[in-house]
């Protein structure tokens, strides 16, 4: 690259070896969802059967979009740009590139907002474990329950716990207990790492992390492998054939298809933007083809393999079926600290689980800064110290009511749904710049120059016609299945009436004589109870259901205009955002790219 006259251009930062740059993939893509969201959502989709759309999903989804991120992130690389506006604008310079590269800078920082919430939360769980705060918890609910104690005294105070940490039940919350000063510990953590750059920063760390993650999931899975028969004749085969039995039944649902899909999205990394940074690090001729399949390798072994056989089966044979399969969250931090009780050294094993996870959150979660700080670097000038600062900032804030508005993770559940939106969006605009801009042809030759492995020719046309084709069938799911929910979950008097209906409904079931009653039934029951809520005489059971009611319809309006606040955030978010790519593409982006030596990629 040429010298400027007008401004200084920065220093070009370089990965220090491959297996740096593969242990910073890898470390990115491994994270909570490779331990905790991948058993919940195969259990809950099919088991082993799920395998099917999932593989299907890894190869059309996965591997091409990574490879385009891969490819276009060193092209990026070449001509000065490591940030996915100055990347795509670099490739393509007209306004849908600065769209598609808006997306990869929102998505990572607004994952980071709450994603840093669930790190703290791990690291909570660790300190409790090693402390013995777990022991200490589970002996008192113990002989608080008394003769009565038993497996769901143990599930029913880990539940408690995670309430109180999460502030699940009540709104600011977290404002008042130890998830107060550990979010301030993690975010150090992050942004110390971070600040140190690229080599010394992130390979470091991660060069150090992964191999200690990967031991400790080890290390928890052959404990898990070789306990004995628990309770009621159950055993390990038992709790891996709960986890991977095929139901194939489940391959009719096309929701099961779009968990899939949603999953790769998550496992890969791929469409968040962070390979498209990770890549531009590289040099002209390192090798993008086997880089990615080494990482994606390293990400499936341990969401597979390592994540599929430690959490559920564990779950089955401790607690059994009914709390081996449920949510994400729940079976995260309801039932693992449960099963840790029952298991022989529970609070060694425990605190090594929950510190596998910390470290394997840090290792995301610090991918998802690098994106940002290299669009301050490239697009404005600023300097290490000034692009972490005033990024540190900027997350900060957009953390704080993520972390106020925490009861039922209302605004964490819909922050976490926009991104999943805005993921299929950059994935499939991607894959049409790098098929109908750069040409798949050229694009895979390209991805080709200094691989040990070649592409296949034949991934030109999946790259062009498959991917964008597939893609496009799961936004339609996605639209189909997810969308009119959500948006009714925005306005506050429809959530408002559907609270006083079900407020109404259970309390009518409530009633000994109605308790068998079918849902028309109770229906209809609820209009002849509830049609004149000002009637004088009535049961006092149908007046405190009234009462319920108001105070129920209240409550969810407040979390229908907290749903409704998380999208008009994202939505201005997204629009500050691309007027900084612009104002960055039209100017420094646009004389760093005039300034780069001709001849260099395609």
């Amino acid at each position: 690259m040429s010298t400027s006259s007008e401004f200084d251009l920065p220093k070009k930062e370089n990965w220090g070896s491959k297996i740096g740059v593969i242990a910073a993939v890898a470390g990115s893509a491994v994270g909570l969802g490779n331990f905790l969201r991948f058993p919940g959502t195969a259990v809950n989709n099919g088991g082993g059967a799920f395998m099917i759309p999932y593989i299907i999903s890894f190869l059309i989804l996965g591997i091409p979009i990574a490879w385009c991120e891969w490819t276009m992130g060193r092209l990026g690389g070449m001509r000065g740009q490591n940030n996915g506006p100055g990347i795509l604008y670099s490739l393509w310079q007209r306004a849908p590139a600065k769209v598609v590269g808006t997306l990869t800078l929102i998505i990572p920082i607004t994952v980071y907002m709450y994603y840093v919430l669930l790190e703290a939360l791990c690291l909570r769980y660790a300190i409790e474990f090693f402390s013995g705060g777990f022991a200490d918890l589970f002996s008192s609910a113990l002989a608080d329950a008394g003769e009565s104690a038993g497996t769901q005294t143990i599930t029913n105070a880990a539940g408690d716990f995670a309430v109180e940490s999460f502030g699940l039940a009540e709104n600011g919350h977290m404002y008042g207990n130890a998830m107060f000063w550990l979010v301030p510990v993690c975010f150090l953590v992050n942004f110390i790492i971070i600040y140190r750059g690229i080599a010394k920063g992130i390979e470091r760390f991660c060069v150090v992390a992964m191999p200690m993650l990967i031991g400790c999931a080890i290390i928890i899975l052959i404990r898990v492998l070789t306990l004995d028969n628990v309770v009621d004749g159950r055993t390990i085969n038992g709790g891996l054939g709960f986890m991977w039995n095929p139901d194939w039944s489940k391959l009719l649902e096309p929701e099961v298809w779009l968990r899939a899909a949603g999953q790769i999205f998550f496992s890969l990394s791929v469409g968040f933007g962070l390979i498209l940074c990770y890549a531009s690090y590289l040099r002209k001729d390192d090798d993008v083809v086997l880089t990615s399949l080494s990482a994606s390798s390293t990400n499936e072994f341990c969401e597979v393999v390592l994540g599929g056989m430690i959490v559920v089966p564990a779950a089955f044979l401790f607690l059994g079926a009914e709390n081996a399969s449920g949510s994400t969250f729940g079976l995260g931090f309801f039932t693992v600290p449960a099963i840790m009780h029952f298991m022989p050294g529970g609070s060694f094993f425990g605190g090594v689980w929950f510190g596998l996870l910390f470290i394997a959150a840090v290792t995301s979660s610090i991918s998802m800064l690098q994106p940002a700080i290299a669009f301050l670097e490239d697009g404005f000038g600023l300097k290490r110290r000034a692009s972490v600062t005033l990024l540190g900032l900027v997350t900060l804030v957009g953390a704080a009511p993520i972390m106020y508005f925490s009861m039922d993770a209302t605004a964490l559940d819909f922050t976490d749904f926009w991104c999943e939106f805005m993921m299929i969006l950059a994935g499939l605009g991607q894959v049409l710049i790098f098929g109908w801009v750069i040409g798949a042809e050229k694009g895979v030759e390209e991805a080709n120059r200094g691989a040990a492995i070649r592409i296949p020719k034949f991934m030109g046309f999946v790259i062009r016609y498959v991917t964008p084709s597939f893609l496009l069938i799961i936004l339609g799911l996605w639209l189909y299945f997810e969308g009119p929910g959500r948006v009714r979950a925005m306005i506050p008097s429809i959530q408002g009436q559907a609270a006083v209906e079900k407020t109404y409904a259970d309390a009518v079931k409530g009633q000994p004589e109605f308790a068998d009653l079918n849902d028309e039934a109770i229906a209809v029951r609820v209009v002849e109870f509830f049609a004149d809520t000002s009637a004088v005489g009535r049961p006092e059971w149908i007046a405190i259901a009234v009462q319920d009611a108001a105070k129920a319809k209240a409550g969810a309006e407040k979390q229908a205009m907290v749903a409704a606040f998380v999208f008009v955030c994202v939505c201005g978010m997204f629009i500050l955002i691309y007027a900084l790519s612009d104002i960055a593409c039209r100017n420094r982006i646009g004389r760093m790219l005039a300034q780069s030596e001709s001849g260099e990629g395609i």
